[in-house]
């Protein structure tokens, strides 16, 4: 066994599982409260929610989505930084572990609210089922669409996984894992190829700026496995 998942097995999860659901019951109300406060206080909200044309909706989609974006890009750093020992250095190893969950939580949160958040848009019309189906949003670039589709679902049997890591067993669970590296690429060419904003300039620095650096951590470790691996053999070959 490694360091690295010797050290793996000794972080629990943080948050357990009936806290998720809590979580999850509280956003759903908020969201409920917020839709029926809201607009009495905003009465300008009412029109852009209920208007003819609401663009309320795609708006809170597309605001959602760079959330949960960073999110999963943070999760991802903190995951490749742990793996790296990287993390070691700041913010450690634990608080790592903990707040590479929390952002995964939080963004997959984010994540359903941006899709979902589309029924109420008018432009792209889409059904519930073109929502849970991947590819199946018609004539608004399904291939785009379905993978970023593809990549939320990846990323919730990632997410499950760390609550049932001691049922599966560690290696089951490291296999599953590398599932959120499919996410963080889809969510990426998601947002690339099928975002109305990618043309903005800051959109594109700040898809430039995740995608270069967790390409450097995602290459770092992998010239530091293949280091250690080396390093093995050439021990193995002088005590022999």
């Amino acid at each position: 066994m490694t360091n690295t998942q010797s050290a793996e097995q000794n972080f629990e999860s943080s948050i357990n599982p009936q806290s998720v659901i809590i979580l999850m019951i509280a956003s759903a109300l908020g969201l409920l409260a917020a839709t029926l406060i809201l607009p009495s206080w905003l009465p300008g909200l009412t029109g852009s929610l209920a208007g003819v044309e609401p663009k309320a909706y795609w708006y809170l989609s597309r605001a959602t989505a760079f959330v949960a974006y960073g999110m999963l890009w943070a999760s991802m750093m903190l995951g490749i930084g742990i793996t790296n020992k990287m993390a070691r250095l700041w913010p450690g190893s634990p608080a790592a572990y903990a707040l590479h969950e929390y952002f995964s939580l939080l963004g997959l949160g984010f994540s359903a609210f941006h899709a979902l958040i589309l029924l109420g848009d008018h432009y792209t019309n889409f059904s519930l089922l073109q929502l849970l189906i991947p590819f199946g949003t018609g004539n608004f670039k399904p291939l785009w669409v379905g993978l970023g589709q593809l990549g939320l679902y990846s990323w919730v049997i990632v997410l499950v996984s760390f609550y049932v890591r001691k049922q599966i067993g560690q290696k089951p669970w490291r296999v599953l894992h590398y599932l959120s590296f499919f996410s963080f690429v889809g969510a990426l060419v998601h947002g690339l190829m099928s975002g109305t904003d990618t043309g903005l300039t800051w959109v594109k620095g700040f898809y430039w700026l995740t995608g270069a650096s967790f390409l450097f951590l995602l290459i770092a470790r992998i010239v530091n496995s293949l280091s250690l691996r080396v390093e093995k053999i050439f021990k193995k070959s002088a005590t022999s």
